[in-house]
């Protein structure tokens, strides 16, 4: 793992629409920016166990070791990527720390539109797809004890020109989806800025106006899928962030599992 260059502040931009409040922190996150590191949320966990404050952000420009969701690895291209982790000191109470990554994944999703121009979706739980194609992915980690912690990973699919074979039809990246070079730092920006606003927003309003944009932005309602062997046509986001699923009269919710029928099926 290399050393940190020392953090610096990333100037949010103001993305269309921002929600806001008056409990949004004014200053700009501290952000560690890395070369080569094993895992972007195990610096930041590293971190928060040496005391570092709420709202610290490591990027890297590769990961050796990069995680994502159900234990899979995150491959990333070196330089193509942006890979983020977000220390998060919660204000909410344990059993609503889920919640925090359905928020970044609505938070992804507009950052993505604002600064690139694409069309971003919402696939379950926290994908995000343009065109079909996975662009994004969420992950969310925590630990409980005395300073409670909670790391939201973002990965991005930023100037990747090509896939793998077993990735192609199901991956892009934001140059293929806008066809043009798109700025990682103009990304960055809206990024960090979008996920203020939306987790401020959480934490004084509740879930309720998450859900309805995670709601406005879903790929997978309509769609007939499988969810760790419950199959139904997903119809909605229940208040706690299950995804409820219709199978004639038989009516499932889904906390979490392994979907399939969806969008970019295979890469979570």
């Amino acid at each position: 793992m290399s050393r940190p260059s020392g953090p610096g502040p990333v100037a949010p931009s103001a993305g269309p629409g921002a929600p806001g409040g008056p409990d949004r922190p004014a200053a700009a996150p501290s952000v560690v920016r890395l070369g080569v590191v094993d895992s972007t949320q195990a610096v930041a966990f590293a971190l928060a166990e040496q005391g570092a404050p709420d709202r610290t952000v490591v990027v890297a420009e590769h990961q050796t070791a990069g995680r994502g969701r159900r234990g899979r690895r995150w491959l990333d291209e070196p330089g193509a990527s942006l890979l983020v982790s977000i220390l998060v000191r919660p204000r909410l109470e344990v059993a609503r720390w889920p919640l925090l990554s359905l928020t970044a994944a609505v938070a992804t999703a507009e950052a993505l539109t604002a600064a690139a121009g694409v069309a971003a979706r919402l696939d379950w739980p926290n994908d995000v797809l343009v065109g079909g194609r996975k662009v994004a992915g969420v992950l969310l980690e925590s630990r409980v004890g005395p300073a409670p912690v909670v790391v939201v990973g973002i990965g991005v699919n930023v100037a990747q020109t090509r896939f793998p074979p077993e990735l192609a039809g199901l991956a892009t990246s934001l140059a293929l989806a806008a066809g043009r070079a798109v700025d990682r730092e103009a990304v960055l920006a809206a990024l960090l800025d979008r996920f203020d606003d939306w987790r401020d927003r959480l934490e004084r309003e509740g879930f309720a106006p998450v859900r309805a944009r995670w709601l406005a932005l879903a790929a997978i309602l309509g769609r007939r899928v499988t969810v760790e062997g419950r199959t139904g046509v997903a119809v909605d986001l229940d208040a706690d962030g299950a995804l409820v699923l219709v199978d004639g009269p038989v009516r499932h919710r889904v906390v979490a599992g392994e979907l399939t029928g969806g969008g970019a099926e295979g890469l979570r």
